[in-house]
């Protein structure tokens, strides 16, 4: 039987929000919906299961990571990136551009593709769009990217145009380097173009005109201010197919993701939720906030009284809090576990009040309990 992929528009707001359904071969992703970011096949010091405890339906892995270790050979013969890492739902693999761009000294761009050195012992490699697509077939993922060129904040234009009309290329190569094999694999090519409107729209037509199974809006959060993301974000979704996923890559503050939900984007990534618990951040439904500071030392309260999260139905912030200043790895998980909790419960928020038409009411409660609340910003 031939396992397909394909995406269901099953309502939008009249804010322009959508509620959606990615369905792949190995499950279902209600969309908009939220990857945690498992750069080398494991989402940083918690469990698989308890990553789909907090309800998340797609993980997503690094090509380049996993290309230099273990090495994507390796993962194939052990059953491939599922079962290596026991996570039976979608997977998502990036192609490794970005983390290959932003080794900066020790790469090269040519037409062919990017000559680099590893960052981890500094040996020779390369990377071609259709090595990207060999390797994500090999490790058997279920989303599989584009290699593109992600340009740097700030950029002149003509690099800019340059860099964009690269990606289109290579997405051209990407599309032909496919398996014919009927696997229910997906491909998205991905929206380059810097902060030019006209750029952005070039490269949208460009990659329709190709054809892929989604689309992704890159280059953004690469520290550009941001009004000039929330500018992008106004046009650029709407640039892309209505009947296709649209996944923005890397951006992953909650404010951001309500403003881009809100601008019709389904799906989104962001290692934050995960690092920033590991510096003793906090995302709650009344803001940010580090449970290191002194404030918390005898606070006997949860850390948000409406989670679900095992930190928050167990311990204290007063633990927490002990737990970071000993430097127990306990703090860790358990804010990691938290953070995820509170994203996939942000997503289910959104994808509920998309359904009822109620998302304009769902923004401004959120930002209305976050401005009553303990917010800081996040770094």
């Amino acid at each position: 039987m031939k396992r397909t992929f394909s995406f269901e528009l099953l309502h939008t707001d009249p804010s322009g929000a959508r509620r959606g359904r990615v369905n792949t071969p190995r499950g279902v992703i209600e969309t908009p919906a939220f990857m945690p970011v498992g750069t080398a096949a494991t989402v940083k010091t918690v469990d698989p299961e308890e990553v789909k405890a907090s309800g998340a339906q797609i993980l997503l892995a690094n090509t380049y990571h996993l290309f230099l270790r273990p090495g994507h050979e390796s993962v194939a013969r052990l059953g491939g990136l599922h079962t290596f890492m026991a996570w039976e739902k979608p997977i998502l693999t990036d192609s490794g551009g970005y983390q290959v761009f932003s080794l900066s000294s020790l790469r090269k761009i040519t037409e062919e593709g990017v000559a680099f050195r590893s960052h981890l012992d500094g040996s020779a490699r390369f990377l071609s769009p259709e090595i990207a697509v060999r390797v994500q077939e090999r490790l058997d993922s279920d989303i599989l990217m584009q290699l593109d060129e992600c340009p740097p904040y700030p950029a002149q234009r003509d690099y800019l145009a340059r860099s964009m009309e690269l990606s289109l290329r290579w997405a051209a190569r990407s599309k032909a380097a496919r398996s014919d094999a009927e696997d229910g694999r997906a491909l998205f090519g991905i929206m380059q173009g810097g902060m030019e409107r006209d750029l952005r729209q070039i490269s949208a037509q460009g990659l329709i005109e190709i054809g892929f199974d989604g689309y992704a809006l890159g280059g953004l959060s690469v520290g550009e201010p941001k009004p000039l993301m929330a500018e992008v974000l106004s046009y650029a979704p709407e640039l892309l197919p209505r009947q296709q996923p649209r996944y923005l890559m890397g951006v992953g503050k909650p404010e951001d993701l309500v403003m881009a939900v809100e601008r019709g984007v389904d799906m989104f990534d962001c290692v934050l939720p995960t690092r920033n618990a590991r510096n003793g951040q906090l995302f709650t439904r009344r803001g940010a906030f580090n449970v290191k500071t002194a404030r918390f030392r005898e606070d006997p309260g949860p850390a948000d009284p409406e989670c679900r999260c095992p930190a928050c139905r167990r311990f204290s912030l007063a633990y927490l809090h002990h737990l970071f200043r000993a430097r127990e790895i306990l703090g860790h998980r358990l804010m990691t576990l938290h953070n995820l909790q509170y994203y996939q419960d942000l997503m289910a928020e959104m994808r509920q009040a998309v359904a009822t038409d109620r998302f304009a009411e769902f923004k401004r409660n959120f930002h209305a309990r976050r401005a009553e609340g303990m917010a800081e910003p996040c770094p």
